[in-house]
C-alpha cells in the first residue's frame, strides 16, 4: 500500500470496514445553486446558431440540453464550470455516471494559460436513455485549439486545470440531451 494512500475505518456494530481514500469530488449538483457555477458556450461566438442550455435537475444532476445546427459554420454547443481549482492531479481519471442519448460527446479540460479557443479533450459516447460509467484518463486528453488537434502541444500539467467541460460537435443537426452525476476523480 502507498505511503500517500489514507485508510478509513467505520465501525459498524461488530464489522469493521475498510476503505481506501482514493476518489475526490469535484462536482455535485446536489442544490439549484450548484448550476451557478456553469455556463454556457455556443457556436454563436463564431457566427452559429446552435443553442445549448443546462438546468440542475429535481433528481440532483446536471442536465444538458439543445440543438446542434450547422448552419453558418456552426456545429457546437458546450457548459463549461467557472474557472476554479479542480484538485486533478497526475494519474487521475475523470469519472462520472451519464445518460445521453447515444450521441458522442467531449469532456473539455482549460488550463489558466490563456490560448484562443485551447483545450485538452476526450471524447465518450453515450447509450440512448441508459446510464453508464465514464472513466477519462487524464493521460489520454489530447491538446486541440479550434477543434484541431495540436501534434506538438505539451503534456497537460494538472495544476493548470482550472476548469472542465462538455460539448457536443459530432456534425448531427438537431436535438441532443445529455445528463451528468457526481463528477470525481480516482487515483490509480
Amino acid at each position: 500500500m502507498k505511503a500517500s494512500t489514507s485508510i478509513l475505518i467505520i465501525l459498524l456494530g461488530s464489522f469493521n470496514i475498510m476503505a481506501e481514500e482514493k476518489d475526490r469530488l469535484i462536482f455535485n449538483f446536489n442544490t439549484p445553486e450548484s448550476g451557478k457555477s456553469w455556463v454556457n458556450v455556443n457556436d454563436n461566438v463564431m457566427g452559429g446558431i446552435s443553442l445549448g442550455k443546462f438546468k440542475i435537475t429535481e433528481d440532483k444532476t446536471l442536465f444538458f440540453y439543445g440543438s446542434l445546427s450547422l448552419e453558418n459554420n456552426g456545429g457546437f454547443a458546450s457548459i463549461r464550470c467557472l474557472p476554479k481549482q479542480v484538485g486533478i492531479k497526475k494519474n487521475d481519471s475523470i469519472c462520472f455516471q451519464a445518460k445521453g442519448d447515444g450521441r458522442e460527446y467531449t469532456m473539455n479540460l482549460y488550463t489558466n494559460k490563456r490560448i484562443t479557443a485551447f483545450s485538452y479533450r476526450q471524447s465518450f459516447q453515450t447509450k440512448n436513455n441508459e446510464w453508464i460509467e465514464i472513466s477519462l484518463p487524464l493521460e489520454k486528453f489530447i491538446a486541440t485549439s479550434f477543434g484541431k488537434v495540436i501534434p506538438k502541444a505539451e503534456t497537460i500539467n494538472p495544476t493548470e486545470i482550472e476548469s472542465l467541460g462538455f460539448m457536443i460537435g459530432d456534425k448531427k443537426q438537431g436535438a441532443f440531451t445529455i445528463e451528468f452525476k457526481n463528477i470525481i476523480t480516482k487515483s490509480k
